[in-house]
């Protein structure tokens, strides 16, 4: 149905094996699985790359706005502004294919993370417990969401919730950042004189989507929990802030909803980057912003429901009803 589960690159077609911390040890000697936070080890599933067979990114180069020329204008792209430093546009043509970025932005060290499974992207601060951390992709799956792993410690992360699950960061939470994703277009219509990540120089096919028409799916690849309540579909889009989920569907029909203390906003000009083969032709599902009542931005996630219902469970839906 989409050619993400064709792809070698992010998704083996063969069966997937269930999670069995003695069988990993070979490949992860370093890692403590004496220590974690997951209940059902059978939740964790191999994707089908071995670790950093998806490669993350550590050393991001950059360009200006107006020497960038291949990127149409819906395609969403992650942004960052840090006070202090140089606004910055992470296009997720890039993290589609290498899902995290290892970045530093005005002296902060922060990760730009997306995972296409559960259309998350979230930035987190890599500072933790006096460390600085570096992830990588780890190849593993839990609730179809990316398990992030850090260099230092060998600690396995999910990214959805940003929260440490084997290792010794088992239980620690990383601080997520107020960034959003956008179109190419708004960005470079408030920022023209500012940063874009440029393309990596890996072999891949930046611009496509191998996840076509994955939105439009009924089930989430590689996931066996609960369908959303409220016969929310699964793989709609909910805005996520802390514990509450707001369906996409209603914000876009309101433009505005004001609500448990923030202003969620939508504006329409970006593509899904799960639904055409080209990203930039995928149909228009809007962009979000989220600020509190002083006018500031909000950490938030735009995120698939299943993925919200499985790690939110006892969450709080925000129908206007």
């Amino acid at each position: 149905m989409f050619k993400a589960i064709a792809s070698a690159l992010l998704i083996a077609v063969a069966a997937p094996a269930a999670a069995n911390p003695d069988f990993w040890k070979h490949e992860w000697p370093d890692t403590d699985f004496s220590r974690t936070t997951v209940d059902n080890w059978v939740e964790i599933l191999s994707g089908g790359p071995p670790k950093d067979g998806i490669p993350a990114l550590s050393d991001p180069q950059f360009i200006r706005v107006a020497n960038e020329k291949d990127i149409m204008v819906t395609e969403p792209v992650v942004t960052v502004e840090i006070k202090g430093a140089e606004p910055r546009a992470y296009p997720i043509r890039y993290l589609t294919w290498h899902e995290i970025v290892n970045d530093r932005v005005g002296g902060v060290p922060i990760a730009v993370t997306f995972c296409p499974l559960c259309n998350s992207a979230i930035t987190f601060d890599r500072r933790v417990k006096g460390k600085v951390l570096t992830f990588g992709v780890s190849g593993k799956l839990r609730n179809s969401d990316m398990v992030m792993y850090d260099r230092e410690t060998q600690s396995w992360w999910q990214q959805a919730i940003g929260t440490g699950i084997v290792g010794e960061m088992s239980g620690v939470k990383l601080a997520a950042m107020p960034t959003w994703m956008e179109s190419w277009g708004q960005f470079k219509a408030r920022h023209p004189n500012g940063l874009v990540m440029a393309e990596p120089a890996h072999a891949r096919r930046y611009g496509s989507n191998p996840y076509v028409r994955y939105d439009s799916s009924a089930r989430p690849f590689l996931y066996s929990g609960e369908v959303p309540p409220h016969s929310i579909p699964a793989l709609a889009r909910v805005v996520r802030v802390g514990d509450r989920a707001w369906p996409l569907e209603r914000l876009a029909k309101a433009g505005v909803v004001e609500e448990a203390g923030v202003t969620i906003s939508w504006q329409a000009g970006q593509s899904s980057a799960l639904d055409d083969e080209t990203i930039g032709r995928g149909r228009d599902v809007g962009t979000i912003r989220v600020r509190d009542k002083k006018g500031q931005d909000v950490p938030h996630d735009v995120m698939f429901a299943f993925a919200y219902h499985a790690f939110w469970p006892d969450g709080q839906w925000m129908l206007g009803r």
